[in-house]
């Protein structure tokens, strides 16, 4: 039974289908941005289970990290989906059925019994493919048996597909990519569709069909591989920046533009820098897929994956993608409309992220009026890192004063007032 949000996700994301005048695809799922946990930017294509028991690639990793997704408190806050990517499969087909074989080994048991190990822990379970001849580590891949894999996912019970493009003609993306999405929705079985599409024609120049994604794909990587450190991160947040006119329109309910995995608790970022990619991914409506040990995720860095208050503005029944508004001294400023009150115009979530390297925390002002809020009766502002703070009331010609850490953030929620 659909809960009361569900519906009103549902309405919300029919109507904005009808205010914009376009099409996108009907299965129903990820009306909001896909939450859950992926093996590649922490485990990558670890094989060697001899060397790395608790690493490599394998059924008990999934079955590990289902466990803890669940103990550790990330499905209560909205995580749910454990998804495999590349390295699980052997390194050929079954040589009498051509069905895609799971690595004997590292999956003794077939991925029935971890999809139903999944399953029974109220979680969903995703799997990974690629479009070419093989997948991006030299695995099989799905051409030429597009239909037969479908439903082969299907039998396994998955509930996520990632689809790659390595080893793959680009010019063949645009009709391959959709049709395959066609094959998966004829098996009944309902399947979240990730494509990696429009990132191989961002690498060669080509400017992504953005109106084809929507109405194949539930959601899409725009560009390159986040790998695990601050620059890769500022990288993807300057593409999405610098191209968000091209990007931004084409997020909503059932389609997502997809910035790549969260790297919150591994080695690459401060707890700091940990705080601005969780706050950017929550004004881009992104998918929040962590790649992570979440077994060795220190406390501090926990309670920003799972904090409710930035978690809400991601999930914001709208689907409203935020954009970077503007650059002053170095401090970038993000905004995202969420949903309003009753009464009132759209509330924001406003993140100050400082591209400063100098060492002091730098004060900056703003009055309401230089970040387009403009609502007559004021805003009540809360930190949302702080969910508990109350930093009073500004209307527009109001000075909003912040100081922001070298590579930090500060993340606020203004929430419009009414009469």
């Amino acid at each position: 039974m659909y809960s009361m949000l569900n519906i009103v996700a549902a309405f919300v994301f029919l109507l904005l289908q009808l205010l914009q005048g376009g099409t996108a695809l009907d299965n129903g799922l990820a009306l909001k941005p896909p939450m859950g946990w992926m093996s590649w930017q922490r485990f990558r294509c670890i094989t060697d289970c001899k060397t790395y028991p608790d690493e490599c690639i394998s059924e008990q990793l999934f079955r590990r990290h289902a466990d803890l997704i669940v103990s550790e408190g990330y499905a209560d806050v909205g995580y749910e989906y454990v998804i495999i990517d590349d390295c699980w499969l052997e390194k050929n087909r079954d040589n009498k059925t051509n069905k895609l074989v799971p690595d004997r080994k590292r999956f003794p048991n077939g991925l029935n019994v971890l999809a139903d190990h999944i399953h029974e822990r109220g979680l969903k379970f995703g799997l990974y493919q690629d479009f070419g001849t093989n997948t991006c580590a030299g695995y099989p891949g799905v051409i030429n048996h597009m239909a037969l894999d479908a439903a082969t996912f299907a039998n396994w019970d998955v509930d996520y597909v990632k689809l790659d493009g390595c080893y793959a003609n680009i010019s063949d993306m645009a009709a391959g990519y959709p049709e395959f999405g066609r094959l998966l929705n004829s098996t009944g079985r309902p399947m979240v569709y990730s494509c990696s599409w429009p990132a191989y024609q961002s690498e060669v120049g080509q400017m992504p069909e953005y109106e084809s994604l929507k109405k194949h794909c539930n959601l899409w990587r725009n560009w390159d591989d986040i790998d695990d450190s601050l620059e890769s991160l500022m990288q993807i947040i300057d593409y999405f920046g610098k191209n968000q006119d091209s990007i931004q329109p084409h997020a909503g309910p059932g389609h997502w533009n997809d910035p790549d995995m969260l790297l919150l608790g591994n080695y690459g970022l401060s707890y700091d820098q940990s705080k601005l990619q969780m706050a950017i991914w929550a004004v881009l409506a992104a998918p929040l897929i962590m790649s992570n040990d979440l077994a060795k995720v220190r406390p501090e860095i926990k309670d920003i994956l799972q904090n409710r208050a930035v978690i809400a503005v991601n999930q914001d029944p709208l689907g409203i993608q935020g954009r970077r508004l503007l650059m002053k001294n170095n401090i970038e400023v993000w905004r995202r409309p969420i949903t309003p009150t009753a009464d009132a115009e759209y509330s924001y979530a406003v993140a100050f992220v400082s591209r400063r390297v100098d060492g002091a925390p730098y004060a900056i002002s703003f009055t309401l009026k230089d970040l387009s809020l403009n609502n007559e009766y004021g805003y009540g502002v809360q930190d949302l890192f702080e969910p508990n703070s109350n930093l009073g009331v500004f209307r527009s010609e109001s000075h909003f004063n912040t100081r922001v850490i070298p590579n930090g953030v500060n993340f606020y929620k203004f929430t419009a007032l009414g009469n």
